[in-house]
């Protein structure tokens, strides 16, 4: 499992990060491992506001589909047109090329409580078990 240092982590598999007041935010490589071949990625629109926690997509494989929620509060600023026509980015390259959406912060703080890339691996390597 591939882990970035400089981004936070949630229990739900999504990944933040953090560019001046705004969020990028993706899913995992453990997440898109799970998933297997993602076939479709259903975004929300530029403008839509979410509270943490609230659905904010759906990913579909050739094995199963999964919520994906969000991390932190915010308003979506920008997403990822790539991942319409390329969804199979989402395993090749999760943390770069397939982040989901860009959001403008509401609450901050609620990046605290994330997880760190020592404390995600620590949960990931505990659900396993």
């Amino acid at each position: 499992m591939k882990l970035e240092p400089d981004l936070k982590y949630s229990k739900e598999h999504e990944w933040v990060r953090v560019e001046g007041d705004e969020g990028v935010i993706g899913i995992t490589d453990h997440a898109q491992e799970q998933l297997s071949d993602v076939v479709y990625v259903e975004l929300p629109e530029v403008g839509d506001t979410f509270e943490r926690g609230d659905i904010l997509g759906t990913v579909e494989s050739v094995k199963a589909a999964s919520d994906v929620y969000m991390p932190v509060s915010g308003e979506i600023v920008a997403i990822n047109e790539l991942l319409q026509d390329s969804p199979e980015l989402v395993n090749d390259d999760p943390y770069g090329a397939a982040w989901f959406v860009r959001v403008t912060l509401s609450h901050p703080d609620e990046l605290d409580d994330l997880m760190d890339a020592d404390a995600y691996r620590e949960y990931v390597e505990n659900l396993d078990e």
